[in-house]
């Protein structure tokens, strides 16, 4: 249906009232034991705030003091226009650590409680902590002054999405949708999880997403559009650049993303596993398997990293196939990794493999009038 969906949709206007000073607080942690502090029981946090700070290396530099001081690991990006991290520790920690960023003056009446999405994990998830200085808090390659977080699209509650999407089904099912469902994350994670009937783009970064809306701009003229992502961040950039060319009749976005849905709907219309950037790869909500062992076909999806030294893709192997000695993501890395012990110690060999090479790096949509039903 056009127009607006009910209830408390809004697009915010942004905070452009100066930026606070940042507070240095650390918190008091003498009434806590070493070992609940450090637990390897715990939770990983997936969090981000877009708004106005004045000195980005401050606030990088109390960033990584409060999160040593919590023995939490993690990557954290700090920019101009806000933060974005996902660090794991202590149940303990964990909560300490969304207290003082509550308490922080930069994010006062910005940043909430719900904004902090937590799954099962600990400081192991991550290998270390990483905490820098960027130009974007996600790394989607336009400068934030051409196009700003300001001018994200309309978010929706998961109530909301959810319906939606309901609708959206509804209506393909009978071929006459007027709406896009986009996934805004990387083929690979797509391909685990995602929600019925979408359009999963087949690009490898969120830098790319930007040339695939160039190139598929046909696609997206006259629709509505709800995009989705695992906790909303990618979308409020992607939702201002797909605005910014003035195509789509709306542009509405997953509030808190598919963290947030499986919350409320672990049984939704989302299927599969949830991708995440730690050492645990995905998060489970529901029972079903969507996607299958590269080589055998069994319905299979537990990333493992490509065997092969030099490459960084993930490979879907069962564990079957991995007792075969199956663990390339395609046969071209997996002859180089025979011959890997005989190469000269320390050469550096490049990412190439059969997958970057056959992938277009921005695809070109064949839409058919199938291709957006209910997706099953």
């Amino acid at each position: 249906a056009a127009g607006s969906p009910a209830g408390s949709a809004a697009r915010p206007s942004g905070h452009s009232c100066g930026s606070p000073e940042i507070s240095w607080t650390l918190p008091d942690t003498s009434h806590v034991s070493k070992e609940d502090l450090t637990s390897q029981v715990g939770d990983v946090l997936l969090y981000y705030c877009y708004c106005e700070v004045r000195d980005p290396e401050k606030l990088c530099a109390w960033q990584k003091a409060l999160c040593q001081h919590l023995h939490l690991t993690g990557k954290v990006r700090v920019a101009s226009e806000g933060i974005n991290g996902t660090v794991g520790g202590s149940k303990v920690a964990t909560s300490l650590y969304i207290k003082v960023m509550l308490s922080q003056p930069l994010f006062k009446n910005i940043l909430c409680q719900e904004d902090f999405k937590s799954s099962a994990g600990g400081a192991h998830c991550f290998p270390d902590l990483r905490v820098g200085v960027f130009k974007e808090i996600v790394p989607m390659g336009i400068d934030p002054k051409i196009v700003s977080y300001k001018e994200t699209g309309i978010h929706l509650s998961p109530q909301e999405f959810h319906r939606e999407v309901e609708q959206y089904l509804s209506q393909a099912t009978q071929g006459q949708s007027d709406t896009i469902l986009l996934d805004c994350r990387n083929f690979y994670e797509s391909k685990i999880g995602n929600f019925q009937g979408c359009l999963a783009p087949d690009i490898r970064k969120f830098s790319y997403f930007p040339s695939y809306i160039d190139e598929n701009l046909e696609l997206f003229k006259d629709k509505r559009v709800l995009m989705y992502c695992t906790g909303g961040i990618r979308c409020e950039r992607g939702s201002a650049y797909l605005r910014s060319k003035a195509v789509c009749r709306e542009v509405y976005q997953l509030k808190g993303g598919i963290h947030k849905y499986l919350e409320e709907f672990p049984d939704g219309f989302y299927r599969g596993k949830l991708f995440v950037f730690d050492d645990r790869y995905a998060i489970c909500s529901n029972e079903d398997i969507i996607s299958a062992c590269r080589y055998c076909g069994v319905l299979w999806d537990q990333y493992k990293l490509c065997s092969s030294q030099h490459c960084r893709q993930l490979v879907l192997t069962c564990p079957s196939c991995c007792n075969k000695g199956l663990t390339a993501c395609c046969p071209v890395c997996q002859e180089k990794e025979l011959k890997v012990t005989s190469r000269a110690s320390g050469q550096i060999l490049k990412e190439e493999c059969e997958c970057t090479r056959r992938r277009p790096r921005v695809p070109i949509e064949r839409v058919s009038p199938r291709m957006l039903d209910t997706g099953k």
